[in-house]
């Protein structure tokens, strides 16, 4: 380019690329920053575990926030060799209440952290 021609959209004194106008800047700054603090709450979150129980107790589930299933208890009690359909139904839905309850508290976290800002799905999440 020659002495003196800016470039398309270049204020005087910029040279090539320009420079970063300091809202941009800053914008940048806080972005970084809150993707620092998503990422220590998603950390901070796959720690927890959820304990969810069903049919009175008779069923007990744990999970990570990871939504690794840690443990499950059945109490004998509720073993009937004639009604199997029944115990399968309570673990299936302390597996799936535990998996809502651990997508519940990320979303509520991660909500917090953005500040109520509607990003899409997914993004750093």
């Amino acid at each position: 380019m020659a002495k003196g021609r800016r470039g398309f959209g270049q204020r005087p004194g910029q040279g090539m690329g320009g420079g970063m106008p300091g809202g941009m800047g800053n914008l940048l700054g806080q972005m970084q920053k809150l993707q620092a603090e998503m990422e220590k709450a998603q950390a901070e979150l796959e720690q927890e575990e959820i304990t969810v129980t069903a049919g009175g107790g008779m069923v007990t589930v744990v999970m990570s926030g990871k939504k690794e299933l840690r443990s499950l208890e059945i109490k004998p009690e509720v073993v009937d060799p004639d009604d199997v359909e029944m115990l399968q139904d309570l673990v299936l839905a302390a597996v799936n209440d535990a998996i809502q309850q651990v997508e519940k508290r990320h979303e509520e976290r991660m909500s917090g952290l953005t500040g109520g800002l509607n990003l899409p799905p997914g993004l750093g999440i």
